[in-house]
């Protein structure tokens, strides 16, 4: 096994780790060989770690699993050229957390409003599939995410995956608080998960995950958002 040591991690502006990992990321060899390899099979791409979208004080802060190799691995925006970007986009649309119009490129205008995207893992994985020890080491940067200096106060979780490491990046024990469709809960720290069946186009094709079940979680989180503002 191929130990990643001598982790990267930068200062950010409240002298923590920063969010964002640098552009060529050292701290996951294998996904450094299939960065180096993309950046000589397809040199226009994006090939490199993915930054979060969004504003940084946004109340809502949604983790997905890692780029698509062919998405946001090459257009450099979360969820965007693959096909849960054409799920994810437009919910956010009609749910008022974006403004503008989706057009698969980053070129298309779309702002974020009080809402944003960021993956459990940052880099490109071969097959779609980050190993455990990928997932914990680009933890340091999800960390950074949910403890900003203005928190969000609701997480959506996109998968399994990235539920899991929501959690033990904030300390708890993912048994504590099981994953499941739909399931919500208030963590100690006072943030408000909740989790969702990955928007993939496996869970779209099997109807695993249906667009009504999608919207419908969306609702639940742009209610509870609507809720807090008032309390």
């Amino acid at each position: 096994m191929r130990v990643a040591t001598g982790l990267t991690i930068t200062a950010g502006a409240e002298g923590g780790p920063s969010a964002q990992p640098p552009i060529d990321c050292p701290n996951c060899p294998r996904l450094v060989d299939l960065r180096t390899k993309c950046r000589r099979d397809a040199p226009d791409w994006h090939n490199a770690p993915v930054p979060s979208f969004g504003p940084e004080d946004a109340p809502l802060l949604i983790v997905g699993l890692a780029p698509g190799l062919k998405g946001a691995n090459r257009t450099g925006r979360p969820f965007t050229g693959d096909y849960a970007g054409i799920v994810l986009y437009p919910a956010l649309l009609r749910h008022g957390f974006a403004r503008g119009t989706f057009a698969e490129r980053t070129d298309d205008g779309l702002e974020l409003q009080r809402c944003r995207i960021t993956n459990a893992v940052r880099c490109v994985p071969p097959q779609n599939k980050p190993n455990g020890l990928e997932i914990s080491t680009c933890r340091i940067f999800l960390g950074g995410e949910l403890r900003r200096e203005t928190p969000p106060r609701m997480i959506l979780a996109l998968g399994r995956i990235a539920h899991e490491s929501i959690l033990r990046s904030l300390g708890y024990k993912s048994k504590e608080v099981p994953f499941r469709h739909g399931a919500e809960a208030t963590l100690p720290n006072g943030q408000h998960l909740i989790s969702s069946y990955h928007c993939s186009r496996y869970n779209m094709n099997t109807g695993r995950l249906t667009e009504a079940m999608f919207d419908a979680v969306m609702a639940r989180i742009a209610a509870f958002l609507a809720a807090s503002r008032r309390t």
